[in-house]
């Protein structure tokens, strides 16, 4: 059996909402031993009840799935001292810990880096703020939309004439947790040469800053902020989404070869002298025009043949749907279809490909609380009659059977497997 890449690291978890649990769970995929900490009864409240349109088919909560998989949920309450020192225990049995609660809230509880890292020396303790752990900022909350707009991103996003516009897909939780996943690999990689731990400080916001190509040079050099373009790029011209008859296609075509194919394609060869990628820049309004007056005759059909035949790049511009149902995803397990003990079948998007590695969604999210035993027996060595007590003082404990979205469907209360 093929070993994972990350088999052998152990993760503690202790993240919220989106931007935390999915820089856990892309460990996880890789095959990292993850232990995701919630609170007792209600869980993660501000996912576990995210749904669009307030439906939660089998006590799913879309919201949640969607950046949790392959991880053992317990339940602790960090409030409690007891609750700290079960932390400190896998703390000091765990190679990374990764948090995004109010910064300094840690150092208080006495489960901070400084504290923690005497425990254990090698451990790497991710901190994910939207800020940061300092600078004027630092103690100012973030959320997806909130760090769109704070960031510019939003405001360089949509038409020139319109609104700002705020991605619909939460790309400031996913983006800055993919980097914050980066950054832990790398410390990882550095502590094997060294032997030693680290602190890292993650700010959703600078992250995003980063993602924004070319905006920061060209605000320095020119003085002049970056304008909306709506589906057009200024920089790399011919790249845009046009309106179709019957839809939209996106259209694009950078090489001289493939520009000046596009040309002759939709009749304006008189544009061909603006072949020069300088040129093409210059006259970009001019250009973008002829294509968009040429695509809104045209069927949506008729615009990807005459790409084909040309030799310019077109694309129907896909919904879910398509994605979803596509042959191509399909077989790539992009679109992965899998069997969840707990859930049954559920879909999951999937992005690594290794050739020496069998990766794939194991399982889902879990319940509140649902790997206690598992995980507080087989990692800490806990006794019976001492989770009897943690049970009892409500240090640890599971879901609410009034929160349906915290508790296992009907009949899966015992569905896990290990």
């Amino acid at each position: 059996m093929k070993k994972l890449p990350l088999e052998g690291v152990r993760v503690l978890d202790v993240t919220r909402i989106i931007y935390g649990p999915w820089a856990a769970t892309l460990l996880a995929l890789l095959g990292a031993e993850v232990i995701h900490v919630e609170m007792p009864k209600s869980g993660d409240t501000l996912i576990r009840l995210v749904s669009p349109g307030g439906v939660f088919p089998r006590n799913l909560s879309p919201g949640m799935m969607c950046c949790n998989a392959n991880k053992y949920f317990v339940a602790i309450d960090m409030r409690k001292e007891e609750g700290r020192e079960l932390i400190r225990k896998l703390a000091a049995r765990c190679d990374v810990l990764m948090e995004n609660f109010k910064p300094g809230t840690f150092d208080r509880w006495g489960i901070g880096y400084r504290q923690l890292s005497e425990i254990n020396p090698r451990l790497i303790y991710v901190s994910m703020q939207g800020f940061g752990n300092w600078g004027e900022l630092w103690e100012r909350p973030s959320y997806d939309a909130y760090a769109q707009g704070i960031t510019g991103l939003a405001e360089i996003t949509g038409f020139e004439e319109a609104i700002p516009v705020k991605s619909q897909a939460w790309i400031g939780d996913f983006l800055s947790g993919t980097i914050a996943a980066f950054t832990t690999l790398a410390a990882l990689y550095w502590r094997n040469k060294s032997g030693k731990g680290q602190f890292i400080d993650m700010s959703q916001a600078e992250v995003l800053m980063r993602a924004m190509d070319w905006t920061w040079l060209y605000i320095s050099l020119t003085g002049e902020n970056r304008k909306r373009y709506g589906n057009r790029d200024p920089a790399v011209v011919v790249s845009c989404i046009a309106r179709a008859k019957d839809g939209f296609v996106a259209i694009a075509a950078v090489r001289e070869d493939e520009y000046l194919a596009l040309c002759k394609a939709i009749g304006r060869e008189d544009l061909e002298k603006f072949v020069n990628y300088e040129k093409r820049v210059e006259n970009s309004e001019e250009i973008y025009n002829a294509i968009e007056d040429w695509a809104k005759n045209k069927s949506v059909e008729e615009i990807l043949r005459k790409a084909e035949e040309s030799g310019f790049a077109a694309s129907r511009v896909m919904n879910s749907k398509n994605i979803y149902e596509s042959e191509h995803y399909r077989k790539r397990n992009a679109v992965q279809i899998f069997f969840d003990p707990i859930y049954e079948e559920l879909c999951y998007p999937f992005a690594l490909h290794f050739s020496n590695a069998d990766l794939k969604v194991l399982w889902s999210m879990r319940p509140v609380g649902f790997d206690n035993e598992h995980v507080f027996r087989r990692i800490l060595g806990l006794p019976e009659e001492e989770l009897r007590l943690l049970y009892e003082k409500e240090v640890i404990g599971k879901w609410d059977e009034r929160i349906p979205t915290t508790a296992p469907p009907e009949g899966k209360e015992d569905k896990a497997f290990y």
